[in-house]
């Protein structure tokens, strides 16, 4: 029996990951649950699994969490705030750690679960994006196990010979990382001048959270997923190619020196990843159906659009500058995707916030975790004023 801590339960990976737990009650238990400020949902999810913990984020919640845990007959552990998200992923409640929290806000509790030794299954891309390096000196110090649930580093995983990130000795020659295209795929600068938020946030294949449907709408998603790349599997820059796959019926590829191909496929559902994450190295059911070859469309490739979609370069020349330029683009496209969903920044303006934060804070070397939340910080500041300045 693993025991599961969901951190960023109530959001859409939490929730699959939970929908996969319940289909195997004999061999898994959620026993931690935790939320940024969406009290309402995370209770719900008590009610339902029972966990022995409850964390939400925002303390100033806690007594409202406390409350309606009480009032619903749920008897579990309630905490709050950062400290308590980072002792819920290090402590002894849990053996398997579901990080999820989107956003730099969830590095902490992702590094902390790596010290510890856990079963890490990593779905908060941007704590690699950040600290990679640190991230993965962290799970090597701790004896654990780092498992990718992004959907296309997760199949890349399964690509490699016994799903072991060896790539020097195991012949490879590309990652070939598949992108949606999302929303707007095919369209022209000019026709993304006026997209609202609305419109980004409905991407045609993968039900996700309004961040991260922006950051598939800008491609940098993409790019922070070629950053993550990188880092999981010790790939140069050179050999991540990103190929626009509409369907998504393909979630990555390998190929080997020999001209082989390898190609994890699909439905477009995450349960696919988490399921396989969750039980690697055996599998399980997961809830999505199979795939029906014979009803697909024809596969189709074609290359990214960089020029319209200029997040997924920028993402690029982070990666080739090294040093922390990752988590100074991670920054301001955390700020810049912010205004753009409270409307204040055009869609087409989140890149140039993004170059203008990069333009000005050159890269440095990323020396440890304070060092680089203070950078993080600064860019952040950085990108507030360039968005002031722009509006």
């Amino acid at each position: 029996m693993h025991t599961v801590a969901v951190l960023g339960a109530t959001g859409s990976i939490g929730g699959n990951t939970l929908d996969v737990i319940a289909r195997h009650p004999q061999r898994f238990r959620a026993t931690v649950l935790t939320a940024h400020r969406q009290v309402e949902a995370l209770v719900a999810l008590c009610v339902q699994h029972r966990p022995e913990l409850a964390v939400i984020a925002d303390p100033a919640l806690e007594a409202e969490l406390a409350r309606r845990l009480a009032a619903a007959g749920v008897r579990c552990e309630v905490a709050s705030g950062p400290a308590a998200l980072t002792a819920a992923a290090a402590g002894n409640l849990c053996d398997t750690v579901v990080a999820a929290i989107v956003g730099a806000a969830g590095l902490e509790s992702t590094l902390a679960a790596a010290r510890s030794g856990k079963r890490l299954l990593l779905a908060n891309k941007e704590s690699i994006v950040m600290a990679g390096s640190l991230l993965l000196q962290a799970v090597a110090a701790g004896g654990g196990t780092l498992i990718p649930v992004d959907s296309e580093h997760n199949a890349i995983f399964q690509c490699l010979p016994g799903g072991r990130p060896d790539l020097d000795r195991s012949g490879v020659r590309r990652l070939i990382l598949t992108a949606s295209g999302g929303p707007f795929r095919g369209r022209s600068r000019a026709e993304l001048a006026e997209i609202t938020p609305e419109q980004a946030c409905k991407h045609p294949n993968w039900v996700m959270g309004r961040k991260i449907s922006v950051d598939s709408a800008t491609l940098m998603n993409k790019g922070l997923e070629v950053i993550e790349a990188h880092h999981l599997f010790g790939a140069p820059a050179e050999a991540i190619e990103v190929v626009v796959h509409a369907q998504s019926l393909i979630h990555s590829m390998v190929e080997y020196a020999d001209g082989s191909v390898l190609a994890q496929l699909g439905n477009p559902d995450m349960r696919t990843a988490i399921a396989h994450a969750l039980a690697w190295p055996q599998r399980i059911e997961s809830g999505v159906p199979s795939l029906d070859l014979t009803a697909c469309a024809p596969l189709q490739f074609e290359p990214p659009d960089l020029a319209t979609f200029r997040c997924l370069a920028l993402a690029y020349q982070a990666l080739r500058a090294g040093g922390d330029a990752p988590a100074v683009l991670n920054a301001a496209n955390e700020v810049a995707v912010e205004a753009f969903l409270a409307g204040v920044l055009p869609f087409l303006s989140i890149a140039d916030v993004v170059e203008a934060v990069l333009a000005e804070l050159p890269p440095q070397v990323v020396v440890d975790i304070p060092t680089l939340l203070a950078r993080d910080q600064e860019a952040r500041g950085v990108a507030r004023r360039v968005l002031r300045d722009a509006c």
